[in-house]
């Protein structure tokens, strides 16, 4: 226990796992802990003269089926084993930590998603910028950022790391940043200095700069990459050698996407409990190392046109060789997670179940090889001609490893046989026993003349050969007599007490001899580490372009234009997850959308409610984002002038654990927007100014929409649905603002929808309609409906104080009292307005008028 303690002491805040025989145990407060997170029993042994101590533990090879349950409950993890082997020693034995695991620093396959990368972040945020680092120790990915805090905020969200670390005393400024929505671990300021994080990337690069990496310039994120390692050491992650370089990620080179667009777009996770993700219809890639990598595309769209247009380019070449596409996929599927594999190499982890599957995928490497470089395309060319075959060590890994090795190196059986002469004769004596002594007997009875001679074994002689008395003059002088019996002698032999030796400790040689065998190969495959890593790479990538031209087959997609224009022209664009969701046998209805700087920068989109208003702002961000991320599109044709930032503000929801109201949380996004827009922007308004009331949201939506119409560098693309037809009015006053709704047939007092956006203006929401769709009681929707009549009647000037028709007496609720609409106030500031010729007002004028209304609201 005190050893237990004192290695305790130096891990605080983590669950210690500590090694006892065959046994991890856990002690006082852990295992108090575990046992509540495993549901495993929880005892109490006494501890000397001290008191009883609770303990918790499972069996060491259950590791892997406990470790991952501590690991996503948010716990950290401390693996305590045992450094020596018991039987060498006469003292404890020796115990240390060989692994601190975290959910941002795993490579335990049990931990990780295959499909998802594991990233680790840290944070320096000095005055109003910062710096961020992204590592992901299962892939080896490591790259770093910096700009002012929005950015970093927008990269943190993008990459979704599994914990965030930063400095111990910026505590409430990092929440100011990030909020609390991720898992964090606080740092030593010393970490996060420029000098210790320097010195700690060139020891590890072992290089005088870091000029070859491209980020020398970037101080604050150098300070960031320097503390992840940092935090490596400090949980003992220091097989490291697969993080090969660090990556700059160039904030010109990616379209912004904020986390209320990825949040509103639904990329990754869908709004609603059983919905559908854009990246789970999107996905058509083969190995997880590709998926990962598409996920990474579609946080971080492009915004170079050739580097989109060399994408496009080789989806298109799948096209026109379609043999070509079938060749690769049959050969990429098998390849599986070489990301991850090469990781365990340089860990020392790697299985040789795991060498195996290594190795199996090196061999598909030729055949992708040769089908690249024989390609029609230049890019696929260019693919194959970069990609490195690995063929001595394919072809080493095959020739020295069995077919279907076991998981665990000490099960045996790993090693072929013709690998090792001394190897091959340890195993021929240890399982082939038996015929080597009928094979001795049976020489040395012919050489002896001893028809009955036999070998026997015993525990008190081991081998002997015994012969009857009858025969003891034909007993050769070479022979050692050990024994007289009444009818017979025994003897031993020089050659069987050596094959005895042999044979006791055959398969103790057998597992050492074949664990050094092991560790060479593993050592050989470390050499390769960089070459299989950029292999991966090439392979994930071509990976996702197969994956867009399986997409665009099956759903009937297109190639875009993507130039340098500032023009967005879609011709009958389809919303790429809804269109799969449909019934069978129904069919989306496509729409055209045409954006530009010049004649129709801002669209204002009214129309009824289920319409397809929303349908129609995400399909048109979501052709964008698939246009830019290299892929085909849901249309009959598109030309997307690149875009350099998506924004949307679509629904409602509050934020209540922070306070924030809906409307705040509305305003919070719509300032995001506007405090950042320019004219390469595409943005998306859905139902803006809901959150309050009626005339404040029309006021709100109206200042925005002139706002973007106005902005002398910020002319962005703007889609704007709303139910507030007053906004219809804007396109008489500002020339690049232009009317549309989505259009419905009305007939017999029922709605029919027919989805298609038409030029001009809507005056009629239909929400009684819908109200009856949804099963609202009959009497409330009749009700609704004489409501809105009688103030449509009377342009709100009557006192709806009394029931309409016979409707009083037959409803199931309560008579609903309304406001007082005949107030003298509120009739005098209606009259004010009313009197004002609102197309030939001055800005000075009307700020007048609105100064004499407030002072007859008495304000």
């Amino acid at each position: 226990m005190k050893q237990y303690y004192g290695i305790k002491n130096k891990y605080p805040d983590a669950i210690l796992l500590f090694r006892v025989g065959d046994f991890y145990e856990t002690f006082s407060d852990d295992a108090v802990k575990v046992s509540g997170i495993l549901g495993i029993t929880l005892t109490k042994r006494a501890n000397g003269a001290a008191q009883s101590v609770e303990l918790a533990g499972f069996p060491h090879h259950a590791l892997d089926t406990y470790l991952p349950k501590l690991v996503r409950a948010g716990e950290r993890v401390a693996v305590c084993d045992q450094l020596e082997d018991p039987k060498t020693t006469k003292n404890i034995v020796k115990r240390g930590v060989t692994e601190l695991v975290t959910p941002g620093v795993s490579i335990n396959d049990n931990i990780l998603e295959h499909r998802e990368n594991n990233f680790l972040a840290a944070v320096h945020l000095d005055g109003k910028r910062g710096g961020v680092a992204f590592l992901d120790l299962s892939t080896g990915e490591f790259m770093t950022a910096e700009g002012p805090f929005d950015y970093l905020e927008k990269l943190v969200s993008g990459f979704k790391p599994k914990e965030v670390l930063f400095e111990k005393t910026q505590r409430k400024l990092f929440e100011e940043v990030f909020g609390t929505r991720w898992y964090n671990y606080p740092l030593e300021d010393w970490i996060f200095t420029p000098e210790s994080a320097r010195d700690r990337l060139l020891k590890h690069f072992e290089t005088r700069s870091l000029k070859g990496f491209g980020v020398q310039n970037l101080h604050l994120g150098i300070v960031a990459a320097g503390a992840v390692l940092q935090y490596l050491d400090l949980t003992e992650h220091r097989q490291v050698t697969h993080i090969t370089a660090l990556s700059r990620i160039e904030e010109e080179k990616y379209v912004w996407l904020d986390r209320f667009t990825m949040r509103n777009l639904e990329l990754f996770q869908a709004l609603n409990e059983g919905g559908c993700s854009f990246i789970d219809v999107v996905d058509h890639t083969l190995t997880p190392m590709g998926s990962r990598m598409l996920k990474r595309w579609v946080a971080l769209p492009l915004k170079d046109v050739d580097a989109i247009a060399e994408r496009q380019a080789v989806v298109e070449s799948f096209f026109r060789e379609p043999e070509l596409k079938d060749e690769l996929a049959v050969e990429l599927k098998p390849v599986g997670d070489l990301e991850r594999l090469v990781s365990k190499v340089a860990a020392g982890r790697l299985s040789p179940r795991e060498m195996r599957q290594l190795g199996r995928a090196l061999q598909h490497l030729v055949p992708i090889k040769a089908a690249c470089e024989g390609a029609a395309d230049s890019a696929l060319q260019v693919l194959g001609r970069d990609l490195d075959a690995c063929r001595e060590m394919a072809e080493r890994i095959h020739r020295e490893l069995e077919n279907d090795p076991p998981a665990l190196l000490n099960r045996g059986g790993v090693i072929r046989s013709g690998v090792s002469a001394e190897l091959d004769e340890l195993r021929s004596i240890a399982y082939s026993g038996k015929d080597y002594l009928a094979e001795l007997q049976k020489r040395e009875g012919e050489r002896t003349g001893i028809s009955s001679l036999k070998i026997a074994f015993n525990n008190v002689f081991g081998y002997y050969i015994e012969v009857r008395n009858t025969h003891k003059d034909k007993v050769p002088e070479t022979w050692i007599r050990k024994q007289t019996l009444v009818n017979a002698e025994r003897y031993i032999t020089e050659e069987l007490k050596e094959y005895e030796h042999k044979i006791l400790g055959a398969e103790e040689k057998i597992l050492s001899l074949e664990t050094a065998l092991y560790n060479d190969l593993l050592a050989a495959v470390t050499e390769y580490i960089p070459a299989i890593q950029k292999n991966a790479a090439f392979l994930a990538r071509l990976d996702c372009l197969l994956g867009f031209a399986v997409l665009a087959q099956q759903n009937n997609y297109v190639r875009p234009v993507v130039d340098d224009s500032l023009v967005v022209d879609i011709k009958a664009g389809r919303h790429p997850v809804i269109e799969r969701q449909l019934p069978p046998g129904e069919s989306y209805i496509p729409n055209d959308v045409f954006l530009d700087n010049e004649q129709q920068q801002i669209i204002i989109i009214t129309g009824p409610n289920m319409a397809g208003k929303s349908a129609l702002l995400r399909q048109t961000a979501l052709i964008v984002l698939l246009a830019q991320i290299g892929s085909f599109v849901p249309a009959e044709s598109a030309r997307i002038g690149m875009v350099d930032k998506i924004f949307t503000r679509v629904g409602a929801s509050d934020n209540i654990s922070q306070g924030e109201s809906t409307f705040m949380v509305e305003m919070n996004e719509a300032a995001s927007i506007l405090n950042n827009i320019s004219k390469r922007s595409l943005v998306l308004f859905d139902e803006l100014g809901r959150g309050t009331s009626t005339y404040d949201g029309i006021s709100i939506a109206w200042s925005i929409v002139e706002y973007i119409h106005e902005h002398p560098q910020g002319a962005a693309k703007t889609l704007f649905a709303t139910h507030y037809h007053e906004l219809n009015e804007m396109a008489k006053s500002f020339k690049r603002c232009k009317n549309f709704n989505v259009s419905v047939r009305e007939v017999d007092n029922k709605v029919i929808f027919l989805r298609k956006l038409v030029a001009g203006g809507s005056n009629h929401s239909f929400g009684i309609h819908v109200a009856r769709m949804a099963g609202m009681p009959r009497s409330v929707v009749k009700r609704a409906d004489a409501i809105l009549k009688e103030l449509e009647d009377t342009h709100r000037k009557g006192q709806l104080s009394k029931p309409v028709g016979e409707l009083a007496g037959h409803r199931e609720g309560l008579q609903l009292s309304f406001f007082q609409l005949d107030d003298p106030v509120l009739k005098q500031i209606r009259d004010s307005i009313a009197a004002l010729d609102i197309n030939n007002l001055t800005p000075m004028e009307a700020l007048n008028q609105l100064n004499e209304i407030k002072k007859i609201a008495g304000l």
